[in-house]
C-alpha cells in the first residue's frame, strides 16, 4: 500500500472516530448534560458562558448546552433519514430505468426532468408549507426534490454495466434479471451511490436547517438547531450565544461530514478527486 493511501485510510479513520463520537454524545445528550433542555427558569435567564452553563442560557433560562445537544438528535437524525430516503428511492428509480428501459425509464426520467424544472429551495418550502411544517414535512419536501440526482447517477451506471462483459456471461449462464442486478449491478455502483450521499449529508443537514429557519421544518419548543437560530436571531447584538451556539453547532457538524464525505471519496473513488 503506498504512502498516499495509507495517509488517505487514517484520515478517514479519525474522521469516522470524531464521528462516532459526536453521534454517541447526541444519542446519549440527556445523560451527559445535567440540566433539563426543556425546563424554563428564568431566575437564570440569558446567563452567559459560565462554568456552570458553558454555553450560557436562552431567554428561557434553558442550558443552552443541553439544547444544543438534544437538538442535534433532530438535526443530526433527520439528515441522515433523509440521505437514507434519497439513497433508496434513487437508486430504485435508477436501476429500473437503467435496466428495465422502456416505458419505466421515458416516465421516471421526465419525473425527474419536472422535479429539476423547478428550483430546489423553491420548491422544497412550497412543498414544506403544503405539508404543515414539521421535521417529517421538511424531509419529504428535500425527498421529492432530491431524488432525480441519485436515479441519473444510477442509471447512467447501470446502463454502463448492462452491457459489460460480465453482465453478458451471467445471462448465457442462465442467471435471473433479478440474481443478475443482485450479484453483478449492485455491488458496481456501491461506490458511486455511497461516495454521493456521504457528501451529502452535510448539505442535506442546511437544508433542513434553513426550511427550520423559516418556521417550514421542526417547530418549537422543539430543540432543533435551525428553529433555535430562528427564535434567537433578535438576540444577537445583546446575547450572541444564543444564537451563535445552535449555529457553531450547525458549522462544525456540517464541516465534519463533509471532511468524512471527501475521506470516502478519496478511497471508493479516488479517480473522482484526480479528476477534481
Amino acid at each position: 500500500m503506498s504512502r498516499r493511501a495509507c495517509r488517505v485510510r487514517l484520515r478517514l479513520g479519525v474522521l469516522l472516530v470524531l464521528t462516532a463520537l459526536l453521534l454517541l454524545a447526541v444519542v446519549f445528550a440527556r445523560q451527559i448534560c445535567p440540566f433539563d433542555p426543556y425546563a424554563h427558569d428564568y431566575a437564570a435567564a440569558l446567563l452567559p458562558p459560565c462554568p456552570a452553563h458553558p454555553l450560557g442560557t436562552d431567554q428561557f433560562g434553558r442550558d443552552m448546552l443541553a439544547r444544543v445537544l438534544v437538538g442535534g438528535q433532530t438535526s443530526i437524525f433527520s439528515a441522515l433519514g433523509l440521505v437514507g430516503v434519497l439513497t433508496l428511492t434513487g437508486t430504485a428509480a435508477g436501476l429500473v430505468c437503467g435496466w428495465a428501459g422502456g416505458l419505466w425509464d421515458t416516465l421516471l426520467m421526465r419525473l425527474a426532468d419536472l422535479c429539476l424544472a423547478f428550483p430546489g429551495l423553491v420548491a422544497a418550502l412550497g412543498i414544506a408549507a403544503l405539508a404543515n411544517g414539521g421535521s417529517a414535512g421538511a424531509v419529504l419536501a428535500l425527498a421529492v426534490i432530491g431524488w432525480p440526482k441519485y436515479a441519473r447517477l444510477v442509471r447512467s451506471h447501470t446502463l454502463t454495466l448492462r452491457d459489460s462483459d460480465f453482465v453478458a456471461a451471467a445471462k448465457l449462464a442462465g442467471e435471473s434479471p433479478a440474481f443478475v442486478v443482485v450479484r453483478h449491478i449492485l455491488p458496481n455502483l456501491a461506490g458511486p451511490v455511497l461516495v454521493t450521499a456521504a457528501l451529502d449529508v452535510g448539505t442535506s443537514m442546511m437544508e433542513l436547517a434553513g426550511l427550520s429557519f423559516l418556521g417550514l421544518g421542526a417547530q418549537s419548543p422543539a430543540a432543533e438547531w435551525g428553529s433555535m437560530m430562528s427564535g434567537s436571531r433578535s438576540m444577537l447584538q445583546l446575547y450572541p450565544w444564543v444564537l451563535l451556539a445552535p449555529g457553531l453547532a450547525i458549522f462544525l457538524t456540517t464541516a465534519l461530514f463533509n471532511l468524512l464525505g471527501d475521506a470516502v471519496r478519496d478511497v471508493l473513488a479516488p479517480e473522482q478527486n484526480t479528476a477534481g
